[in-house]
């Protein structure tokens, strides 16, 4: 199981605000979800997503796209990918361990 941090960014928009664009991707990634085939967390600055690595780069590339469906004409799509394969980890795993850690 991975984990893909995730920021797509429409340039050239007519406002500084892109909160449209990111609900259009929050809701893409909420149909994954409803299929199983992923689970993700908005963040303030990015959305985190957990899944298999096949599913997970075939969701990034139709959030990549949405933007241009909406007549942008240039998007900037940045991806981190947390690929662990000697353990099955959720999100919340690794902030659980973490806090332990700070526990002590």
């Amino acid at each position: 199981m991975a984990i893909v941090d995730v920021t797509v960014i429409p340039i050239g928009t007519d406002s500084p605000s892109v909160s449209t664009y990111v609900a259009e991707i929050q809701k893409i990634l909420k149909k994954h979800e409803e299929q199983e085939k992923i689970r993700f967390q908005l963040t303030p600055m990015s959305t985190l997503i957990e899944g298999d690595i096949t599913d997970l780069l075939e969701v990034i590339k139709e959030i990549h796209e949405a933007p241009f469906q909406e007549g942008i004409q240039r998007v900037a799509t940045n991806i981190r990918i947390d690929d662990r394969r000697d353990k099955k980890r959720k999100m919340e795993d690794k902030l659980t361990a973490v806090n332990e850690k700070l526990e002590k």
